[in-house]
């Protein structure tokens, strides 16, 4: 095994122990990366020289006994909606060739401090309004889309470009790519990611997770990036966790809710088979299935979009106006129908929002989650708009994708993604699991418990 293709868990334990080097741990990752980046198109920019510096004063101070925990050394990615001092935030858009960041993020400035190391930035669809990332391609099928908006953090962990990579998920950006290059996605609960120096889309729906190749991993990076920040006004004050998993593989007493209705509806079989299977394993291992059903469902699009819209247009205001032609087309038409939502509508959205917490709190005291497929089928083909469903409706893929996705960022709750499985074309099958606000861990900790029936790198595509 080459160090390129570990884990974080596994590379923070071998650099830990002085199996591994941080410099050969960096010079592996951004070998792999300079061998499928060129077919891929993960990143924007790579930036090899600062990441081999970064990583020769990591392995100093390893030597040196200052080894600052578990990120030091580790080669990781951000969606370029991060800030990171001196360097371009372009939002994979033209509107920003000119943009540097004046200041870290707080992410960025977080995991520079844990010691992690920047290789570069990582493509998202344009201002990360879009669930395919046109211009990255699948880490296991280059003809097959990447998901988004984090297409770029997911293809480079899914290919060995990172270690880790960070996403933003306003509507599933973090799940739905983690999903199509079975890697594991994290969307947070919204606020224990402060989003201060990270380009929005939608203030009210953006959050800030991880994308890793393991659940551990996830719990590592996330102890990391949680935590107050004033500078983000919807920042939670809650006191530090710690979020590891632990190796227990018994789920006894654990409720897991199993929606009778929405997120099994309209899914490919495959999907759903395999999602189904995985849920009979969470029950193998001790847990208990409860039926649910799953409240408002036939505004959850319509609230998902009269939220984003309008914030999204607001951000975009002054730029659409000077240099419209600066946006893809698909962005920019966006755009401009959100400038033609009313604040009647807007405001009827945000009253569908309180309701659907309301209805979601109270389901979530019945179980201590929801298990459910991540996205409805698998990756589509790059040129592929729409998808027909058997009873012969027709939905766009923006809107597959986004569907199963939008309620953990509608009502703010926690939503882990991991890989179950392949379908026949030999594609990455995701199921989600949701739970309560600020119930991490319990997710990491049935995340985990799965996934220790499977192969840590079973789930890996062909190089």
């Amino acid at each position: 095994m080459q160090p390129y293709e570990l884990s974080l868990t596994e590379a923070a334990d071998a650099i830990r122990t002085g199996r591994l080097s941080p410099v050969e741990l960096v010079d592996s990752v951004l070998h792999r990366l300079e061998q499928v980046d060129p077919r891929l198109t993960a990143y924007v920019t790579v930036v090899a020289d600062e990441a081999r510096r970064a990583a020769r004063e990591a392995a100093d101070d390893v030597a040196a006994g200052r080894l600052r925990g578990p990120l030091h050394g580790v080669p990781m990615g951000l969606k370029d909606l991060i800030d990171v001092a001196g360097a371009p935030t372009t939002a994979s858009s033209r509107v920003r060739e000119s943009h540097r960041a004046r200041e870290d993020s707080t992410v960025a400035a977080r995991l520079s401090a844990a010691g992690a190391v920047l290789v570069g930035k990582t493509h998202t669809h344009e201002f990360a309004y879009g669930l395919t990332t046109p211009q990255t391609r699948n880490a296991w099928d280059t003809g097959r889309v990447a998901g988004g908006s984090s297409g770029g953090s997911a293809v480079a962990v899914a290919a060995g470009a990172a270690t880790f990579a960070l996403g933003t998920d306003t509507g599933g950006s973090i799940r739905v790519p983690a999903a199509l290059n079975g890697v594991v996605g994290l969307k947070p609960t919204y606020g224990l990611v402060p989003r201060h120096g990270v380009t929005s889309l939608s203030w009210s729906l953006d959050h800030v997770g991880p994308l890793t190749r393991t659940v551990p991993d996830q719990a590592l990076v996330l102890a990391a990036l949680a935590g107050h920040d004033p500078r983000d006004p919807a920042s939670l004050d809650v006191p530090a966790r710690d979020y590891l998993p632990g190796d227990a593989e018994d789920l006894t007493g654990l409720r897991v809710g199993v929606p009778r209705t929405y997120y099994f509806d309209h899914v490919d079989p495959e999907v759903e088979a395999a999602v189904r299977h995985a849920i009979d394993r969470l029950q193998a291992l001790g847990a208990r299935l409860v039926e649910v059903e799953i409240p408002l469902t036939r505004y959850i699009l319509a609230t998902q979009y009269g939220l984003m819209a309008p914030e999204a247009s607001a951000y975009h205001e002054r730029t659409l106006r000077t240099v419209p032609e600066l946006y893809q087309d698909d962005v920019r038409v966006l755009l401009e129908a959100g400038e033609l939502m009313s604040a009647g509508d807007y405001l009827r959205a945000q009253r569908s929002r309180s309701l659907m917490r309301q209805e979601w709190a109270r389901l979530l005291e019945e179980v201590d989650m929801i298990a459910a497929p991540t996205v409805p089928m698998t990756a589509v083909k790059a040129e592929e708009s729409a998808v027909t469903w058997p009873d012969g409706s027709v939905e766009s893929v923006a809107d597959a994708y986004v569907r199963l996705s939008a309620p953990a960022n509608i009502t703010g709750v926690p939503s882990l993604s991991v890989p179950v499985g392949q379908d026949a074309a030999g594609l990455p099958i995701g199921m989600q699991l949701l739970g309560r606000p600020l119930g991490e861990r319990t997710l990491l900790r049935a995340g985990h418990a799965y996934e220790r029936t499977r192969s840590a790198h079973e789930l890996a595509p062909a190089a």
